[in-house]
């Protein structure tokens, strides 16, 4: 069984998110701050950790360093870190904290699940939703 914490402080985006993943293969395990977030990660064996990047205290940006400091003392096992991200700017916080994805808010519920899905088998998953369309050079032209 996979254990997953879910941290958001806003209530509805934890369920959101619960609803979207939940699997009876799953335990999943809800933090409404990140420090709760990192307390739960200590006393169970977590196997992903899906974190809102935007919170009141401590955001998951910190509480993606705090984990990776955290194993990189041997106080926990290395946990992959999933950011739910609000803007495209976002981005390039998530890749600073060494994230192993990001999917960008609001939740399509199809990409969550891949990312999920990807980051427990031990892959990466970044949300292309952020990248412009390309449009093909006729169209532009008008042709």
């Amino acid at each position: 069984m996979s254990v997953i914490i879910v941290v958001s402080d806003s209530a509805a985006l934890r369920q959101e998110v619960i609803a979207t993943i939940a699997r009876p293969e799953y335990e999943i395990l809800e933090a409404s701050s990140g420090q709760v977030a990192l307390d739960l990660a200590h006393a169970h064996e977590v196997d992903l950790v899906i974190s809102d990047l935007q919170m009141s205290n401590m955001g998951g940006m910190a509480v993606t360093l705090e984990l990776r400091l955290e194993a990189s003392y041997d106080n926990i096992a290395p946990v992959p870190v999933l950011l739910l991200l609000d803007r495209r700017a976002d981005v390039l916080l998530a890749r600073r904290s060494g994230a192993e994805g990001f999917v960008i808010k609001p939740i399509d519920p199809l990409r969550l699940r891949r990312a999920t899905a990807a980051l427990l088998e031990g892959g990466r998953y970044e949300d292309s939703s952020y990248q412009p369309t390309v449009l093909p050079a006729d169209l532009v032209r008008g042709a």
